[in-house]
Order: C-alpha cells, then sequence, then structure tokens
C-alpha cells in the first residue's frame, strides 16, 4: 500500500475477538457438543447447516455473541428434532452457553508488548461486535483494558457504523487504521469510508465473516500474520 504514510495515522481501532484474544474455537467446541447432543435427530454436518442458517437469519434479531449464539442453539433444537427436544436436552443447551461464556479467552501471542509500544504513539481503541456484558468482561479478565482510550462494542460493523463511531472520535477515516481477523468486519467497512486497515488472519473464521475474492479490493491494506507483524508498517521497532 504505497500511499499508506502511519505519520497521518491518529487512532488505531483493535478488533477484540480472534485479534486480541481466543473466541471462535470455543464457539466450535460447543457446536461439536451441540452436534453430538441432536446425534439422534441427523449428522453433525446437517446439524451444524441448520444451526448457521438459524443464526444469520436470527442477526437482525439478536446480533452477535454469546447469547445470540444460545438462542440460536435452542430453536435449532427444535427444528432438527421436530420439536422433540425434551426440556432436560434444552436445560443441556442453556448449560453449553454458560460454560462458553464463563471460560477464559486467553490472550494471542504478544498482544500486550505490541499494545504498549504501539499506544506511546498512538490513540487506541478497540472497536468490537458482540454483546455488551459479554465484551465488557473478557475485556476486563483480559488486563489489557488500560491500553485503550475508547471502548466501542457495536451491534454491527458496517460503514454506518464505523462513520457514527470516527464521527464520535472526531477523525477523519484518512487518520484511522483498523487492525483485526475478519475482512468482512474489520477491512471492507473501513476502506470503503477511506481509511486504511490491517488484515491479521486466525486459524478459525466464522464462515459468515468469509469474503469471496470478488469482493476484495486490491492493494488497500496490509495482510501480516501475526500482530507484531504491524510494528514495521507503523515505523516502530520491537525492543
Amino acid at each position: 500500500m504505497t500511499d499508506f504514510d502511519p505519520a497521518k495515522i491518529k487512532v488505531i481501532g483493535f478488533d477484540a475477538d480472534d485479534t486480541l484474544w481466543v473466541n471462535e474455537p470455543f464457539y466450535r467446541e460447543t457446536e461439536a457438543k451441540f452436534c453430538h447432543l441432536l446425534s439422534g435427530y441427523g449428522s453433525a454436518g446437517d446439524i451444524n447447516r441448520a444451526l448457521y442458517r438459524v443464526e444469520t437469519g436470527n442477526l437482525d434479531l439478536y446480533g452477535y455473541g454469546n447469547k445470540a449464539f444460545m438462542l440460536s442453539l435452542i430453536e435449532t433444537a427444535i427444528e432438527v428434532s421436530g420439536g422433540e427436544v425434551t426440556s432436560a436436552g434444552i436445560a443441556r443447551i442453556i448449560e453449553l452457553g454458560k460454560q462458553q461464556i464463563s471460560t477464559h479467552n486467553p490472550l494471542l501471542p504478544g498482544v500486550p508488548g505490541v499494545l504498549a509500544l504501539i499506544s506511546r504513539h498512538y490513540r487506541l481503541i478497540v472497536a468490537t461486535k458482540g454483546d455488551l456484558l459479554d465484551q465488557e468482561r473478557k475485556l476486563r479478565n483480559s488486563g489489557i483494558s488500560g491500553f485503550f482510550h475508547h471502548v466501542e462494542i457495536m451491534s454491527d460493523k458496517t460503514e454506518k457504523h464505523y462513520r457514527r463511531l470516527l464521527h464520535h472520535l472526531d477523525v477523519h477515516p484518512g487518520e484511522f487504521l483498523m487492525v483485526g481477523n475478519s475482512l468482512r468486519s474489520d477491512v471492507l467497512p473501513v476502506l470503503a469510508l477511506g481509511g486504511y486497515a490491517i488484515h491479521v488472519p486466525f486459524q478459525v473464521t466464522w464462515q459468515h465473516e468469509e469474503v469471496h475474492p470478488d469482493e476484495m479490493p486490491g492493494g488497500h491494506f496490509f495482510t501480516v500474520d501475526t500482530l507484531e507483524e504491524i510494528l514495521p508498517i507503523l515505523g516502530l521497532e520491537v525492543r
């Protein structure tokens, strides 16, 4: 990206889930347990496809996060079982959701050191989507909240949502850099507004966040393998 000048950046936004800490693998673990619980009603593949359809159909109603996920699990169980799932089965599904919510989300490698260095030179924010209580809990337990000037827990990450955020922060899109693991949520809408982005892919991605190659712009963002690799892009050195 030849036009990127780190000196012009005033605010750097960080996604949270699977950018700062591990998240998606816990959803996959819960899905596997859910499919095992309902194995008498279909294959794991069929149940997973039904769950994805229910989840995406509920996004406008419930949004993102663990609580929305739990509701979709229950709805899927009723659907795939033809209404035969028992109250004990529903209770077990609720317990799976509670276990996921109470799980500690470990930080990804290098996160505290990277944030400590970058925060000396830039104003940092968290820009994440999901359930308010759940995301606040993860951030509180992470031990890194002190690095951030502002925390924005968004109902979604579209151009409209980012435009509102930048207005609140009083920064021009050209002064904003977003760092995250999702092309759909962390890269495309920011680029569309005229901002900059760094994509840090994670080993597991929810299929709703995947982007077809035809949707991708060319050469307007960076892709790195680890969070530490954003430092030289910003002209900073690891100490």
